[in-house]
């Protein structure tokens, strides 16, 4: 077995973004970032407190990985969590994929273990499974978890681990006010019931639940998620605004009580942060307990926005 039980802190942070290379059109967020910008939202993170940081290769093809390492860089690899993925659709050929892809992002990345490694999306869980088992009993990676699979993939993959001595420790699925399939089917409740640590990724929707934009000030031009969200922010805003005036009462920003809604559902929410001031937002998040009924009326306006925010990579739950 792993040698210590998975520990993390309440919020995780996703770089997908840092994938972006900055040229308009390239990349799913059209960000505008720099190498000092994001030394110092490290910084501020490292400081606070938050020190899990989800990546994964095809975020940017490694540029990410690249990116994060150089960002962590002075930092004691004790003082960092790092969470990188294997993605069955980009595997190479050859005797082991996935030791293969690991070792390029341990190359990418300048360690030589990865405390969280994924099956990024779920192609042949019985093909696949079984190449984690080494590189768990090495060391180069320290727990297992797997993203976007359903109930009866995440099953196969921990009786696969089982007859090891490993198991499945985390699920990460797309997991939102607006997109709430793995509790309807189940997941969740599962992950609690097992002592499974629940990520949940896309939690502020790529910025559509952040109340930063509207029809009046639409996400990005040019970038893919203004293609996916800019259509439906108008049925958002009752949703958006309501998240404002309870965040307003505790000194926060709708953002903030859209992850302190995924806390307050015992989930581990992978935040995207691009500026450093969104770490003062997830220290907020973090201090927030939203009462049932508060929870309930979120959850009733999304429903009533009647919005499908599935990603294009994503499978029924």
């Amino acid at each position: 077995m792993t040698s210590k039980a998975l520990t993390v802190p309440a919020v995780a942070l996703g770089t997908w973004a840092w994938g972006d290379s900055g040229e308009a059109g390239d990349g799913y967020f059209g960000s505008q970032l720099t190498a000092s910008g994001l030394r110092e939202v490290v910084e501020k993170a490292q400081s606070t407190g938050f020190t899990l940081w989800d990546t994964a290769v095809v975020y940017g093809m490694g540029h990410s990985e690249t990116v994060l390492a150089q960002a962590l860089k002075g930092y004691a690899r004790s003082e960092y969590q790092l969470s990188t993925k294997f993605t069955p659709q980009i595997a190479a050929d050859g005797d082991d994929p996935v030791a293969d892809m690991l070792e390029q992002s341990l190359d990418r990345m300048g360690t030589d273990y990865v405390d969280l490694y994924w099956i990024h999306n779920p192609a042949d869980v019985a093909r696949w499974t079984p190449l984690l088992i080494p590189l768990l009993q090495s060391g180069r990676i320290r727990h297992v978890g797997v993203s976007n699979h359903n109930m009866n993939q995440i099953a196969l993959a921990d009786q696969i681990l089982g007859e090891a001595g490993f198991r499945v420790e985390a699920v990460q699925n797309h997991y939102s006010l607006l997109y709430r399939s793995s509790e309807r089917a189940g997941i969740l409740e599962h992950c609690r019931e097992h002592d499974v640590r629940f990520f949940s990724y896309m939690v502020l929707e790529q910025g559509a639940l952040t109340g930063r934009y509207s029809p009046a000030h639409p996400l990005p031009e040019g970038s893919s998620r203004a293609a996916v969200y800019n259509g439906i922010l108008p049925r958002l805003q009752a949703l958006t605004d309501k998240m404002g005036a309870i965040g307003e009462d505790r000194g926060a920003s709708a953002a903030d009580v859209a992850a302190a809604w995924a806390i307050a559902k015992g989930t581990t929410p992978i935040i995207g942060v691009t500026k450093a001031d969104y770490i003062d937002g997830l220290v907020r998040a973090h201090g927030i307990e939203l009462a049932d009924e508060e929870i309930a009326e979120l959850e009733a306006l999304a429903d009533a926005a009647d919005v499908d925010t599935r990603g294009s990579w994503e499978h029924d739950m």
